[in-house]
């Protein structure tokens, strides 16, 4: 599946998204685009085989250059933690559930709205760790918060720190149950 994602922000400093992707299996060309943190809108072209792909990915592309879309680098990008704590040291088959229905949620949540991506999960040391990238630290955190409070029944456990993605184990605790100071992975 070819993909590419791009960013734009604003004279007033908002900061906006265009993807777009080949679906081979559905043969549809999508592009979807919007201001970061909102739901975002999507067009679709149908009966796209690879060879039209790859022409419409190109004019995709050249659009998005010639009005301003680029790549975010590293250094504008945030690794997004939402951790969980858990009973046991290595977790149940509850909190395996727990992991595969967060990892869900987070990932159509985090992308339709253009904040990033999910990169992975772990359970271990009494802690789910689900792992996000993302380009808004604070409009991410509340996205990780509202969706997570929706598609999940242990939002009282949840904890949220952040850390730039050129520094990632400086952690910052954003969001936590009462009494929880710190945050470790």
């Amino acid at each position: 599946m070819s993909y590419a994602r791009v960013y734009r922000r604003r004279d007033d400093g908002t900061l906006e998204f265009r993807e777009a992707w080949h679906d081979e299996e559905g043969a549809q060309f999508v592009v979807n685009h919007g201001v970061v943190g909102h739901q975002s809108a999507t067009e679709a072209t149908h009966d796209v085989d690879a060879a039209a792909a790859e022409g419409l990915m190109a004019a995709f592309a050249a659009q998005c250059e010639q009005d301003g879309y680029a790549p975010l680098g590293d250094e504008d990008l945030w690794r997004v933690v939402a951790q969980f704590a858990l009973k046991t040291a290595e977790g149940t088959d509850r909190d395996r559930a727990l992991e595969r229905q967060a990892v869900q949620a987070l990932s159509a949540h985090l992308a339709w709205r253009g904040l990033g991506t999910v990169e992975g999960s772990a359970i271990g040391n009494s802690r789910l760790n689900v792992f996000a990238t993302c380009v808004d630290p604070a409009k991410a955190v509340a996205a990780v918060k509202t969706c997570l409070r929706e598609a999940t029944s242990d939002y009282t456990k949840l904890s949220v720190a952040v850390a730039p993605l050129t520094d990632p184990d400086a952690f910052k605790l954003k969001h936590a149950p009462a009494g929880v100071r710190g945050f470790s992975l």
